[in-house]
Parts: C-alpha cells; sequence; structure tokens
C-alpha cells in the first residue's frame, strides 16, 4: 500500500480560538485535508510523538488481554457445512498480555471499551453498556452486552443494538465480518456523542481494528487519527475509510445536481 504525500506540518488546534502549526508524525495514509491519518504500527510507540494538544478525546477498542479464541467455525453446532461459515480468524496482537489503560488516561475526554477486563486499573468513571440482543434472545449465546469506560462522571448509559452477523456484513460489505470483534458504527459514533466530542473535533483511535470508530468519525463530521499493530486489518481500515469518504462525495455530487 502506497502512502500518500504528506507535509510535515499542519495548523492544528491547540485552544480555544487558537491555533498553531504542529508536527505530526507521517501517516500511513492520509487524506489530502489532513482530516484523517491513519498509522500502521504499535500505538505505545506513535503516542509520544502525537501533538497531544490537538486531540480533543480518545475512543477506542483495545485488545483485553483476554486470550479470545478467534475461530468463529466452533459456533457451528458441529455441523460441517455450518463450519464453513465460520472463519478461523488470526489471534489478536497484545491480546495475551494484561490491557494497561494508563497511557490513554492523560486525555480530558476518554471511552475505552472492555472495561471489566480491567476496571481494577481505572478510576471512577461513567459506565456505557452496549446491549447487544433483544430480550427474547438474553442468556442464550455469549455475553448479553459489553462494557466500556468514560473519563469523569459516573452514571450508567445504555446503547442497544443488535448485531448479529448480517449486520456485521453489511456495515463492511465483504462477505465475511471486517473484524472477529467489530463493533457497530452506531455505538462509536454514540460513543463519540456522549463524551461530547464535537463535529470538527479530532477523535484519536489507537486501537483502530478495522476502522469502524474511523467511519463512525467522518460518518459524524469529525476528524479522526487511528493507529492498527496489525497489516491486515489495517489495509481493512483503510478500505472502509475510503469507501465512507467516496460515499459522502457521491451524496454531496447528487445533492448538488
Amino acid at each position: 500500500m502506497k502512502p500518500q504525500r504528506t507535509q510535515g506540518t499542519q495548523r492544528g488546534r491547540v485552544g480555544e480560538g487558537e491555533t498553531r502549526r504542529v508536527r505530526w508524525p507521517k501517516p500511513t495514509w492520509q487524506t489530502r485535508n489532513g482530516r484523517v491519518r491513519l498509522y500502521l504500527g504499535d500505538c505505545l510507540n506513535l503516542l509520544p510523538r502525537l501533538p497531544r494538544e490537538c486531540i480533543d478525546a480518545v475512543v477506542t477498542d483495545p485488545p483485553y488481554g483476554m486470550k479470545a479464541d478467534t475461530d468463529s467455525r466452533r459456533f457451528s453446532g458441529g455441523k460441517l457445512a455450518d463450519r464453513q461459515r465460520g472463519r478461523n480468524w488470526p489471534r489478536i496482537i497484545n491480546d495475551d498480555v494484561p490491557f494497561d489503560p494508563a497511557p490513554w488516561l492523560r486525555f480530558s475526554r476518554v471511552v475505552i471499551w472492555g472495561a471489566n477486563h480491567f476496571a481494577s486499573n481505572l478510576p471512577v468513571g461513567t459506565t456505557l453498556v452496549w446491549l447487544k440482543k433483544d430480550d427474547r434472545h438474553f442468556g442464550t449465546f455469549l455475553s448479553d452486552a459489553e462494557v466500556a469506560w468514560m473519563k469523569t462522571g459516573h452514571g450508567v448509559y445504555v446503547h442497544r443494538q443488535n448485531f448479529w452477523p448480517p449486520s456485521r456484513l453489511a456495515e463492511w460489505g465483504g462477505s465475511v465480518a471486517a473484524h472477529p470483534t467489530q463493533k457497530p458504527i452506531g455505538l462509536m459514533a454514540w460513543c463519540m456523542d456522549r463524551a461530547k466530542v464535537l463535529p470538527g473535533q479530532l477523535v484519536l483511535d489507537p486501537y483502530m481494528g478495522s476502522g469502524t470508530a474511523g467511519v463512525a468519525a467522518i460518518r459524524t463530521g469529525r476528524r479522526y487519527v487511528g493507529c492498527e499493530i496489525d497489516p491486515t486489518y489495517f489495509a481493512t481500515a483503510v478500505a472502509r475509510i475510503k469507501a465512507e469518504l467516496a460515499a459522502q462525495r457521491k451524496a454531496v455530487r447528487q445533492g448538488a445536481a
């Protein structure tokens, strides 16, 4: 994948009504206007080089440190024909070590999914809950919900959105899901709303995966910086984000016609 040429500096926000030229690390891929920057690599190596004053919020879904079994063929009920519908995904990089949220807690607005797996390392904050099933399916298959931690506050807020495999395929457009732990676009947009990220503000997603948060940010008029360590998922994220940008340009052209 050939990176797009980028400038070494670009005007960035440093405060209300104040701007200065800031230096961004060269992205692996970016839009021409710099509203989306994507990095292939380890986010912990990237973090010290980011202009933190330009980042309005961190919204991310990291590896939880749970050594997740990513072979979805095991959900087939043992039928050979059904097993062919599943996929033996590659293991999620760094999911075999405990996740440390500390580097991201320094930002003013933060949403991190999987909080129940590392709750002892989080301060008191707001709990966000994603209900993944309708009532009749509670208790029938894997978890009924997933939990995120949001910096500040102490309330509990719920987003309900079923996300069975047909929905995952529809959001990606492929013959299989984009990622074994793929989240809905609507869920990630809701997280940005809950964190009070305004249109035009910048979201950092250090564990980008297949780029769902990037699609959500573009769709809601926010800027986005994503980082992903796995080259395969990085390529998927680039493809999804390019498709979303193309769809927006097409909608603008049709609206002007």
